[in-house]
């Protein structure tokens, strides 16, 4: 949902407790201890993207992580629909072995300080592709990684090792003359989502 319109004013709230009720702080606990054992981020945040936009819409910070965390818990076999309507678990359930694959060298494209558009894309599932940077000119201020193109790893799909690369925006570049003179947004970006300014 970054950079839509139309849901009113952000209102922070004041001295905001870390978890306002005592099953939020379980949920996070349950959803920590479940990644990189039973699922990782990329699945985590593609499970909240799947949520219905009425009960997304309604559903507070913690509830989209349960939701997501038990959404991929029944996927894979961790949990049934009768442990969840038992309210406890009625088997063990598996240990899997994460193998976690070994990145590759480095090997970036851009280099800092590069002018460089993002791509007009819409993909079908996860991406970490905002919307409201799509087709936009920016300038490459760090290189990291390589990592895994979330795009491909949420979906279970090889693995894809990108350069990713924090990318600053204006603010009026992005949201027009209403947006504060000066003001900067970095977005990390994976290389597949970047072209050079030249070639556009």
């Amino acid at each position: 949902m970054g950079g839509m319109q139309g849901f009113g004013s952000v209102r922070p709230e004041t001295d905001e407790p870390v978890f306002h009720a005592r099953w939020e702080g379980k949920v996070r606990a349950m959803a920590q201890r479940s990644f990189g054992r039973y699922f990782h981020l990329d699945e985590f945040r593609h499970a909240i993207e799947r949520i219905p936009a009425d009960e997304y819409l309604r559903a507070s910070y913690y509830e989209k992580w349960l939701i997501a965390t038990q959404t991929l818990l029944l996927e894979k076999g961790v949990i049934t629909e009768a442990e969840l309507a038992a309210g406890h678990a009625l088997h063990l359930a598996p240990n899997p072995a994460v193998a976690r694959p070994a990145p590759p060298p480095l090997h970036a494209r851009f280099k800092s300080g590069d002018r460089v558009v993002t791509k007009v894309i819409h993909p079908k599932g996860h991406t970490r592709l905002p919307r409201y940077v799509r087709g936009r000119h920016g300038v490459v201020r760090t290189v990291n990684g390589p990592f895994l193109l979330p795009d491909a790893n949420a979906h279970g799909k090889p693995p894809d090792w990108q350069a990713c690369y924090a990318v600053e925006f204006g603010a009026r570049d992005l949201w027009g003359p209403d947006a504060q003179a000066g003001d900067r947004v970095c977005v990390d970006l994976w290389e597949s989502y970047l072209d050079p300014e030249e070639e556009r």
